[in-house]
């Protein structure tokens, strides 16, 4: 008897503890709208700058199961081809659809060497997303430009989008012919 009462009591217990545990839906999120919201443009369609920066990052996952995303029509990549020194331009890669939502990113070409990577799609709507975003994308960003490729570690914490980061950083490589 003292031991169906035992068990009984853990088992309450451990549903108690599971059903009060915190997910990310239930983050108030205001400070963290707010410091995501400095961190990442606010745009839907980005236009990089013809300075070569050593550029900023895109896209990562939410955590909440909300799907939202900044959206804006790929722009038609320019290219520029002189004579033995590389490709110039910008180059968007294609979206990748993610479980979080839409990831895309554009790259900034400068005599074949990347030398900015711009978000140009990328979950946002909920401040768990936004969090997440304000510390990968910038990751990511830095990577792809020191690798010069899309061979690049993921970002612990935002594995999804970090996915379809690489998968659309591909096709803008790709499109660059790099």
């Amino acid at each position: 008897m003292r031991r169906i009462i035992t068990a009984l009591l853990s088992t309450i217990t451990v549903l108690v503890l599971l059903f009060s545990y915190r997910t990310s839906t239930n983050s108030g999120g205001t400070a963290v709208a707010a410091v995501a919201s400095a961190a990442l443009p606010k745009t839907t369609t980005q236009t990089p700058s013809p300075t070569t920066t050593s550029g900023s990052g895109g896209g990562a996952s939410g955590g909440d199961g909300s799907r939202g995303s900044a959206s804006s029509t790929p722009s038609p990549s320019s290219t520029t081809k002189a004579s033995g020194s590389g490709t110039s331009g910008t180059f968007t890669g294609d979206p990748a659809d993610t479980r979080w939502g839409t990831v895309q990113v554009q790259i900034t070409v400068s005599n074949g060497t990347i030398t900015q990577v711009t978000p140009v799609q990328y979950p946002q709507d909920n401040p768990r997303d936004a969090e997440i975003n304000s510390y990968a994308l910038p990751v990511l960003g830095q990577e792809a430009i020191s690798a010069q490729s899309a061979n690049i570690d993921m970002v612990s914490g935002a594995t999804v989008t970090s996915g379809g980061y690489l998968q659309s950083l591909q096709s803008a490589i790709d499109k660059a012919h790099l």
